[in-house]
C-alpha cells in the first residue's frame, strides 16, 4: 500500500445499500494508491445499509487519511478501525485436500477434529474441509495440510464486528457486558 506497509487494520464501513457504493469505496483505494487485502460486503439488519468490512495495511498516519477519506464519501453513514474497540473477527476456508491413500485420509480427518473444522464433501481421492477461527487458526490448518497436497483453497477474509463492551456503556440500563473468553480449539 503506497510502499508504506504498516500495520494490518480492519475496516468496518457503514454505507447507503445502493448500486454503487462499493465500487466508490474500492475506487477511492485504487484511484490513491492503497491496497485492499480482503472484502466482505453484506446488507445489515436494516437492508437499506449495507456494511464493509475490509482489511488493508498501513501506518497509523496512512489510516487517519484513509478513513478521513472514506468517510468523506456521500453515502457513508460510519467509518470505525477495529483495530481501535475490541472486536470479534473470524475467517472462513474452504479447501479441497488430496488424500491418496487411508492414512492420509486419517490424517486429515485428524486434523479436522483437532481444528473443530467440517468435513463438507469427500470423494475417493479428496476431502473438501470448512473451517472458521482466527486468521492465525486457518492458518495453522492450512500449514499443517499443505504437505498432503491442498487442490484448491477458497477464504472469506476477516469479517469482525465491535464487541458488545465496546459498544454499550457501562452506565446502561442494561448494566454492563459480560467479557466472556472466545471458545478457541486447541490450537
Amino acid at each position: 500500500m503506497n510502499g508504506d506497509g504498516g500495520a494490518r487494520h480492519i475496516l468496518s464501513i457503514l454505507v447507503e445499500n445502493r448500486f454503487g457504493e462499493l465500487c466508490r469505496v474500492v475506487g477511492l483505494f485504487s484511484g490513491r494508491g492503497y491496497n485492499i487485502d480482503s472484502l466482505c460486503v453484506a446488507p445489515t439488519s436494516d437492508p437499506a445499509f449495507s456494511r464493509i468490512i475490509l482489511t488493508t495495511n498501513g501506518s497509523d498516519v496512512i489510516m487517519e487519511q484513509i478513513i478521513k477519506q472514506v468517510g468523506k464519501l456521500v453515502r457513508v453513514l460510519e467509518v470505525i478501525d477495529l483495530n481501535d474497540v475490541e472486536h470479534v473477527e473470524r475467517e472462513m476456508a474452504l479447501l479441497i485436500v488430496t488424500t491418496r491413500n487411508p492414512a492420509e485420509r486419517q490424517e486429515v480427518l485428524n486434523l479436522v477434529g483437532v481444528f473443530r473444522a467440517k468435513v463438507i464433501d469427500i470423494a475417493p481421492d479428496a476431502i473438501t474441509v470448512e473451517t472458521t477461527g482466527s486468521q492465525d487458526k486457518v492458518d495453522a490448518l492450512l500449514g499443517l495440510l499443505m504437505p498432503l497436497g491442498i487442490k484448491e483453497i477458497v477464504r472469506t477474509g476477516a469479517v469482525a464486528i465491535p464487541r458488545i463492551s465496546a459498544t454499550r456503556g457501562r452506565d446502561e440500563v442494561h448494566g454492563p457486558a459480560l467479557a466472556v473468553p472466545e471458545a478457541d480449539s486447541a490450537v
